[in-house]
């Protein structure tokens, strides 16, 4: 903490005191003016005193500007001295009374007057004058090139951090902080060409007491969307049937105001959706792009493949009782279409006796009936059932016996 104006330093300051008796004292100021602190940190009222040696000094105080100069109330060396007050005398009995305030607060602005007891019966003497102390708050002027608008990436900002105590001349040590960490020290704080991350609460405090921390600024730094990406659940290749999820993500300041979703389709792009959570009915190549007034930007392009299941569903062979025609009965659940055959052979015989074309399925959800025979002279024939998906799947085979 320092004095305001402490090159005009004067130790000729006198107090004057109420005296008792025909023996006149005198208690000294170190400094000319007032005493300026700022709030949270410490200062010393400096004060020297003066008596004829034939008294002796029995008990020193202080009071403050509602202190009566006779009646007080006043505090005491001792009382100053207790733990847990933030008052603490630091002279003596003998010529110095400088007293010290810790952690200044605001309603210890005011006069304070010294009060000392001798050993005579009417040797009780306060000073009239005393020293007046000022108590501020450290202030952050803000400078930026546009007030009317929010901060935005790429702006510059400075911040001045201001002592009152200081007057014209800026001759404090000062530390910055953002978010409570300490960032820089120096008067002004220099922040260019700002980006997403410069966004924050920024405070000062004197370098000598980190309590004495000024009121926050915060600054909300405005970017366009950044990172955006596509994340795909449950992954990238599933299972025909699967349930497709899409999400769209972007960081910006402030938040995105447009998602739209795109698919590419040949040598088309599809405007498919607009919203940041796609459930797309088929594979394909998707993308999305993230807009806010700043700005837009597009992911890249994720590819999502679409697999048929390995098994034919409810596919099922019903015999009549000649034993000479079967039935076949399947449903199929597939986006991709497929060729049913059948196939009879004798037992006794590797070559088949019949092996004809069946039926090709091309639509989802499809039940389809077949009636299929063998040849009349082929008593204990085995009929394959064939099901093949014509695009990507391997062959699926479903065996009946007709006796």
């Amino acid at each position: 903490m320092q004095r305001c104006n402490n090159a005009n330093f004067n130790p000729k300051h006198f107090y004057t005191l109420i005296p008792f008796s025909n023996i006149y004292v005198s208690v000294t100021s170190s400094a000319s003016q007032d005493i300026c602190a700022v709030k949270g940190s410490s200062v010393v009222i400096p004060c020297s005193f003066y008596y004829p040696k034939n008294l002796r000094v029995m008990r020193v105080m202080w009071g403050d500007k509602r202190a009566h100069v006779i009646d007080g109330p006043f505090i005491s060396e001792s009382e100053m001295n207790e733990s847990g007050t933030r008052f603490e005398y630091i002279g003596n009995k003998q010529h110095n009374c400088s007293f010290k305030i810790h952690n200044v607060e605001n309603n210890d602005t005011g006069k304070y007057v010294f009060r000392f007891i001798t050993d005579t019966e009417k040797g009780k003497y306060t000073g009239t004058t005393g020293s007046t102390l000022k108590v501020v708050d450290l202030n952050v002027l803000v400078t930026k090139p546009n007030e009317n608008r929010a901060t935005k990436e790429g702006d510059s900002v400075n911040l001045t951090c201001i002592n009152d105590c200081d007057g014209d001349h800026l001759s404090s040590a000062f530390t910055w902080f953002n978010n409570g960490e300490p960032i820089n020290e120096g008067p002004v704080l220099y922040l260019s060409t700002m980006s997403s991350t410069d966004s924050g609460n920024y405070s000062c405090s004197l370098k000598t007491h980190t309590g004495t921390a000024s009121r926050v600024i915060n600054i909300h730094v405005e970017y366009g969307p950044k990172n955006t990406s596509v994340s795909v659940r449950p992954s990238m290749e599933v299972e025909a049937g699967t349930n497709i999820t899409l999400i769209c993500s972007s960081h910006a300041n402030p938040p995105v105001e447009d998602y739209t979703w795109f698919k590419i389709d040949e040598s088309h792009v599809l405007d498919v959706g607009h919203q940041p959570v796609l459930f797309p009915a088929n594979g394909g190549q998707y993308f999305c792009s993230a807009t806010n007034k700043h700005g837009s930007e597009i992911s890249s392009v994720v590819t999502v493949k679409v697999k048929a299941n390995r098994k034919i569903i409810h596919c099922l062979v019903f015999s009549p009782p000649d034993g000479l025609f079967s039935r076949l009965c399947c449903v199929t659940y597939f986006d991709f279409i497929f060729r049913i055959s059948l196939l009879c052979s004798h037992k006794a015989n590797t070559l088949p006796l019949l092996h004809r074309e069946v039926a090709i399925i091309q639509q989802r959800y499809t039940h389809y009936h077949t009636v299929c025979g063998c040849a009349s002279d082929c008593d204990h024939c085995c009929c394959h059932y064939k099901v093949r998906c014509i695009q990507t799947e391997p062959s699926l085979y479903l065996n009946t016996m007709i006796i």
